[in-house]
């Protein structure tokens, strides 16, 4: 499958393509290729990068809402490890040592 080949590289690529309409040299894509690399993009997105966003598509392909409670807690556990992670000088695993 397409999704087992993708390299983060070429979904930005593809990416940028769909948002801009054009290829990285300045050609125009067709509306076939168009709705091809937004399908790709929207699998790679689901399947690969799972974001955190309050709307995205799921693994399913369904659009996935998040409430707000939810959106609310997933950023407390951000700025709590951003907080943490502040106050780290310097972290060594034992085979550092």
């Amino acid at each position: 499958m397409l999704l087992q080949t993708m390299s983060a590289p070429v979904y930005e690529k593809l990416r940028q393509a769909v948002e801009t309409g054009k290829w990285l040299d300045g050609a125009p894509l067709t509306e076939e290729q168009r709705s091809t690399c937004l399908q790709a993009v929207m699998v790679y997105q689901a399947k690969v990068l799972k974001p955190d966003e309050h709307m995205t598509i799921g693994a399913n392909g369904e659009i996935v809402h998040k409430s707000r409670a939810l959106l609310q807690q997933e950023l407390k556990q951000e700025l709590a490890q951003q907080s943490f992670d502040n106050q780290t000088i310097a972290r060594f695993k034992q085979d550092d040592i």
